[in-house]
């Protein structure tokens, strides 16, 4: 399926190399507008909202199903190659992009994720979601009070309040429906990828405080990115290309720029 996109691009050259940008579950293409803004300067940026989320159809989620959902995207923005960056599901998503199409992808950048099973800490908020109905919510304002009481987390509020479209009942404006059905399968890695590999340059940038990237999935991560490099961010979290966006862009520009 085609993806809803955001486009950005501040180089002044229509030809400037693309950079492909996937976010996480519960996101959407304008949550990763602090990186299209680093980025935009030296690249044509392209942060599309993955299926289910944001502007995009919503269908089952699967990593296989989404790696084509981008590729077919590209082809609809006539983008032959690009560099590909994505946190978390998306991060999943480019990795399986990458298998899917290695001669598509010039560099792989993953943001606090493995290609192995992932234990997401939004299941249990997916499923109270699911099963709470929206009451009457006239506001923005309303939405975000109803999410912090339900989450207790203001971010997590925040995130989740872009999916919801004031009203009488309020309404979901998410296919969370389908993305609740397939979070076992969100936080699985997929057998389809078994036994692949991609020599391209890759960087897997994870967070000090994160659980998602531990010592062991250093060789899983190599045995499909032989040449990958794992760096850390300390003091941060899952969330680590927010909570220190400065250092995050940094190594990301470095590592995009790099002949």
């Amino acid at each position: 399926m085609q993806l809803a996109s955001l486009v950005r691009n501040e180089t002044g050259v229509d030809d400037a190399p693309t950079v492909v940008m996937l976010h996480g579950v519960f996101g959407r293409a304008r949550n990763l507008g602090i990186l299209q803004r680093a980025l935009s300067p030296h690249f044509n940026t392209v942060a599309f909202d993955l299926r289910c989320h944001g502007d995009s159809p919503h269908a089952p989620i699967s990593y296989p199903e989404m790696a084509r959902d981008v590729l077919e995207s590209m082809d609809a923005l006539g983008i032959r190659e690009a560099y590909i960056v994505g946190h978390s599901m998306g991060g999943k998503t480019a990795m399986a992009t990458t298998l899917t199409a290695p001669d598509r992808i010039k560099k792989l950048l993953v943001a606090d994720i493995a290609p192995d099973t992932m234990i997401h800490g939004q299941h249990d908020l997916a499923q109270q979601l699911y099963h709470t109905p929206l009451p009457t919510l006239k506001s923005h304002a309303e939405i975000r009070k109803f999410l912090h009481d339900l989450t207790e987390d203001p971010a997590v509020g925040e995130l989740i309040a872009q999916h919801i479209t004031p009203g009488d009942p309020a309404q979901w404006n998410i296919g969370v429906t389908d993305i609740v059905a397939s979070f076992p399968v969100i936080q699985e890695w997929p057998d389809a990828f078994e036994g692949k590999t991609w020599d391209g340059p890759a960087l897997f940038v994870r967070g000090g405080n994160s659980p998602y990237i531990k010592p062991h999935h250093h060789e899983v991560i190599q045995g499909y990115f032989p040449r990958a490099e794992i760096k850390t961010i300390p003091n941060t979290g899952h969330w680590v290309h927010v909570e220190d966006a400065p250092s995050f862009n940094a190594m990301m520009l470095d590592f995009f720029l790099r002949s």
